[in-house]
């Protein structure tokens, strides 16, 4: 179920790049805003001539059951899921880069790994989840590339006019505590500790985890989370059967993310068998190595090591 003893620390190189009209390995958009900004605009420059790598697998979802509970992780908090049938992506992030987008040059930071599944390759999607506004959470260019008449949306409150929603079967915004019934699937926000604002000025803007059900299927989508007691309220008598944890970007900003032992306690709380941790290796966010957050997820579960059911960018999960 989960390759644990194979966690691969130097997986092969892609030839993807990114950007365009390149002289020297950086876009002349870049060079302009180099010379605007030089010492930011410094180390945005220096990522144009960084190679993405390859992701160790590739899922398969056109051979996923139509019954079962099936995930994927894609990189960063984007995972496709499939239960019973219904599809789910949260927080799709498809990008090779993620940030502020001046015509054709998105500045901002660079993917670590590349998408193991691209978006043409992608099963008809009946949910997005967005757990909040974040660049690295909320990416337009997948977001309007998801666009869909039969896809519908769950977002948090006031983040859909962000969205070009009429392209949308329909956008859900939801508080805290609020619940939306998408098909066969109810979705319940809950809160979390962490923070909305896409840009300085919009803190009004939220920030969910979610609980979703299918039949007896209960699935818990962390988000972006610091440590919090939320979780305890997640749990009853019908267990979690996975949940969605963020596991790094905790060094230096544990006051708004979670350390691996804390998402692992978290999973606890909602009563949850099995844990698919996200939010690490795809961007560098911080400043712990790359592969310290898996592995001390590991670590947390013990013995248990099976809980944790993917560890690498591209691996499946089946229940």
């Amino acid at each position: 179920m989960v390759d644990h003893p194979k966690l691969r620390r130097h997986p092969r190189p892609s030839a993807h790049r990114g950007g365009s009209d390149f002289r020297n390995g950086v876009p002349a958009t870049a060079r302009f805003l180099r010379r605007a900004a030089p010492a930011f605009f410094r180390e945005i420059s220096k990522e144009y001539s960084r190679e993405t790598l390859a992701a160790d697998y590739k899922p398969q979802p056109k051979l996923w059951s139509a019954t079962g509970l099936h995930a994927a992780w894609l990189g960063h908090s984007t995972v496709l899921l499939k239960i019973d049938g219904f599809t789910i992506l949260t927080d799709p992030v498809f990008s090779a880069r993620v940030g502020i987008s001046l015509g054709p040059l998105t500045v901002g930071i660079k993917r670590l790994v590349d998408v193991p599944l691209q978006q043409p390759d992608l099963p008809p999607v009946d949910l997005i989840l967005l757990s909040h506004a974040h660049m690295d959470h909320f990416d337009l260019p997948s977001l309007r590339r998801l666009e869909h008449l039969q896809t519908h949306v769950v977002t948090a409150a006031h983040t859909s006019d962000l969205l070009r929603s009429r392209r949308y079967a329909r956008v859900h915004e939801l508080r805290w505590n609020e619940s939306a019934t998408i098909g066969p699937a109810k979705v319940n926000a809950f809160e979390v500790a962490h923070w909305g604002a896409r840009m300085r000025g919009d803190t009004y803007r939220g920030f969910n985890g979610y609980i979703v059900e299918i039949g007896k299927r209960r699935i818990v989508f962390g988000g972006d989370t610091a440590y919090t007691d939320s979780f305890k309220r997640l749990r009853s008598s019908q267990a979690v059967d996975l949940a969605i944890m963020p596991i790094g970007a905790y060094d230096p900003w544990i006051r708004v993310h979670c350390n691996p032992e804390q998402a692992v306690m978290m999973a606890n709380d909602a009563g949850a068998e099995f844990v698919l941790p996200v939010h690490h290796q795809t961007f560098q966010l911080s400043r712990e190595p790359k592969l310290e957050p898996i592995e001390r997820a590991f670590a947390a579960v013990g013995s248990a090591i099976e809980r944790i059911c993917v560890c690498s960018i591209g691996q499946e999960f089946h229940l």
